[in-house]
């Protein structure tokens, strides 16, 4: 399913937020203060319950959560990193999903989105973002502050794009990516899936799949990517 990125809040249902981290709490603070959403509840694998309260809101146990918030009540949004190149994120979304729930997203308003980008599940686009003409963007999708991808460029499913990331026009990132803080890809490049880009990497050529690519001009380094994201 698809939502516009335009869409009012006063349609949509509440949010609880899954993470336990800062990065929660910053997906909770803009959905409140940026997007105008009501977020009920933070929630977490009862493993990693060690406490009450986060910011104000109860902390609920993730395997307890129907019991708490049923399905029918509210949508929930996955805010996971990018952990074993986004497969923790992803596995919480197929549970979620499995469970019920309906995976919400979030735009911030001052990002820049053309209206007609269809926006999947799971997905955040946060402030600054551009996302130019003919982007295509898969679901469970991060898109973090200031990054600016290029016209008819695609990001795949369970992908994460860290801030000041630029790439050109015609860049096909695949699934499981990762996209480090302020790398380059040139125009035309293929990013293949499961990839890890280091920060600052400049990308000029077509990346192998599983991968790790650093440095000016980037070069595949000796570790795989699930090594780096354990």
């Amino acid at each position: 399913m698809t939502q516009d990125a335009t869409a009012s809040p006063d349609l949509l249902r509440p949010l609880v937020i899954f993470g336990g981290t800062s990065f929660a709490s910053l997906a909770a603070h803009c959905l409140q203060h940026d997007a105008g959403r009501r977020v009920l509840a933070f929630t977490v694998d009862r493993a990693y319950l060690d406490g009450g309260t986060m910011d104000g809101l109860p902390v609920l146990p993730f395997e307890d959560l129907p019991r708490h918030v049923p399905p029918g009540q509210c949508e929930l949004l996955i805010t996971l990193g990018y952990r074993r190149m986004n497969g923790l994120r992803e596995e919480r979304c197929v549970q979620a999903q499995a469970m019920g729930y309906a995976l919400g997203s979030f735009v911030s308003r001052y990002a820049r989105v053309w209206p007609d980008t269809p926006i999947g599940e799971n997905v955040m686009v946060f402030e600054q973002a551009i996302l130019q003409s003919h982007v295509r963007i898969g679901r469970n999708v991060i898109v973090r502050a200031g990054a600016n991808i290029g016209h008819h460029s695609s990001i795949g499913d369970h992908s994460f794009i860290a801030s000041g990331v630029v790439t050109g026009g015609n860049v096909a990132i695949g699934r499981n990516c990762f996209i480090g803080l302020g790398a380059v890809v040139r125009d035309g490049v293929r990013i293949g899936d499961r990839c890890f880009i280091g920060a600052g990497a400049v990308v000029t050529a077509d990346t192998e799949a599983d991968a790790v690519y650093v440095g000016n001009p980037a070069r595949r380094a000796a570790k795989t990517a699930r090594e780096v994201t354990r």
